[in-house]
């Protein structure tokens, strides 16, 4: 009988990065997706080199919704960012990336889709108003359906202008202190600095943000 050749391992899957953020109510520890959001998951670990994380508050927090921070002192000075990241929400989704679910985290923005730089969140329920919407291929678009509604023959440049498909950009997951982050949610909050709601009355901070090796 011919000897049959060995078939070739396959490749190893690059290890996800991991990047602990030690606060003060305890560990939280982020596994990131740059194979689904490669320019979000780069954007936040540079924010992790720069020490851009360490000192910042928790400065919105809502239960069973989100809990948000990496954009504030604990007086409440924004800190200075580098230019928006380019928004991949949409394409994270096509390539199977998580969407908001309990447990994710996601980049805070305004209502520009374009305009996320530091700040992020981390879902403390599913939050599936905030997935993005992928468009599907084509000029115009066949078919598109959104919110029950369906959409034929539509130009592709209506749809990109539409600021409402983009959603949040997911880029990782909690894989250990998800504990903590429910301490987090429940903590009383009230006006705070430039915020007349949902600010925790006594500071949540993140003491240093690391990149796990």
């Amino acid at each position: 009988m011919a000897q049959t050749a060995a078939k070739a391992p396959a490749p190893a899957a690059a290890t996800a990065p991991k990047v602990r953020l030690t606060t003060s109510m305890g560990d939280i520890v982020l596994e990131l997706y740059p194979d689904k959001a490669p320019r979000t998951v780069e954007n936040f670990l540079q924010y992790v080199r720069d020490k851009h994380y360490d000192g910042t508050i928790f400065h919105r927090v809502i239960d069973n919704f989100m809990v948000q921070g990496g954009g504030f002192d604990a007086k409440y000075q924004e800190k200075p960012t580098r230019p928006p990241v380019v928004h991949e929400g949409q394409v994270a989704i096509q390539k199977g990336g998580p969407k908001n679910v309990i447990g994710t985290i996601a980049m805070a923005r305004t209502n520009d889709p374009q305009s996320a730089s530091a700040q992020f969140f981390i879902n403390v329920k599913d939050n599936a108003f905030l997935d993005p919407t992928p468009i599907p291929p084509g000029d115009p678009v066949a078919r598109f359906e959104y919110q029950g509604r369906v959409y034929e023959n539509i130009a592709r440049a209506k749809l990109l202008a539409a600021g409402q498909l983009y959603g949040y950009t997911v880029f990782g997951k909690v894989i250990a202190g998800m504990d903590v982050v429910n301490k987090i949610k429940a903590v009383p909050t009230g006006a705070g600095g430039p915020f007349p709601t949902d600010v925790p009355k006594a500071p949540v901070t993140i003491l240093k943000a690391t990149l796990e090796k």
